[in-house]
């Protein structure tokens, strides 16, 4: 198994239920350039859980710093946390902006806790720092078993095309889906095809994506 199939980066597992607010409508494309720092105040909430608490927190971009972005969908940045250097990669929300997850290890190393204000200074990412996302275990499982050709192209193809097809497999509402997109994807890769194509990437018109919702506090 190539090491690009087992990088990471900080990534929620499991989609959470869609916020009842209104949807915002579609903005432009913000023209933030790479090292050009945005300012960010947001509060840090807990998302609701069905069993166990979960120990990660998550904020959303105001409207004013997430329309500086540079994309709708997912956007890969760095800057800092309460201070803390960090990386990570902004999610869509769905409604033309972005959430951000804050794991346990980053929030307390920032001295954050839910319903705090934090304060970060965030730009995108140059394009040759682009990070590895996490790849899901079931499609990690799937490309060890596919062909030598599937493999040799999900090594082949960019951070960003590789994040693609997770996101497109993970945006599947149904498990069924998702179990079809995974099978689907090692098929197009068997076949050279090096991204898929004609999904919504900002969840915007599909309304297959959404951030979490946060628990009352």
């Amino acid at each position: 198994m190539t090491q690009s199939i087992t990088q990471s980066i900080t990534k929620p597992r499991t989609k959470v239920a869609s916020r009842a607010s209104k949807p915002r409508a579609a903005r432009a494309t913000g023209n933030s350039e790479i090292g050009s720092k945005i300012g960010v105040s947001a509060a840090l909430h807990r998302p609701v859980a069905a069993g166990k608490p979960a120990d990660w927190t998550f904020l959303n971009l105001p409207n004013e710093a997430s329309i500086k972005l540079p994309s709708r969908g997912m956007v890969s940045v760095e800057g800092t946390f309460n201070g803390i250097a960090f990386q990570a990669t902004l999610e869509p929300d769905g409604q033309g902006g972005h959430w951000l997850k804050v794991d346990r290890k980053l929030r307390e190393a920032a001295g954050a806790e839910a319903g705090d204000v934090a304060s970060l200074e965030i730009a995108p990412v140059a394009p040759g720092q682009e990070p590895e996302p996490t790849v899901p275990a079931d499609l990690g499982e799937a490309l060890a078993a596919a062909s030598a050709k599937a493999r040799a192209v999900w090594a082949d193809i960019t951070p960003v095309a590789r994040r693609d097809w997770i996101q497109w497999i993970e945006s599947a509402k149904r498990e069924e889906t998702r179990l079809k997109r995974i099978e689907s994807g090692c098929d197009m890769l068997a076949k050279g095809k090096r991204r898929p194509c004609c999904f919504d990437r900002s969840g915007m018109y599909d309304k297959s994506i959404t951030c979490p919702v946060a628990e009352e506090t």
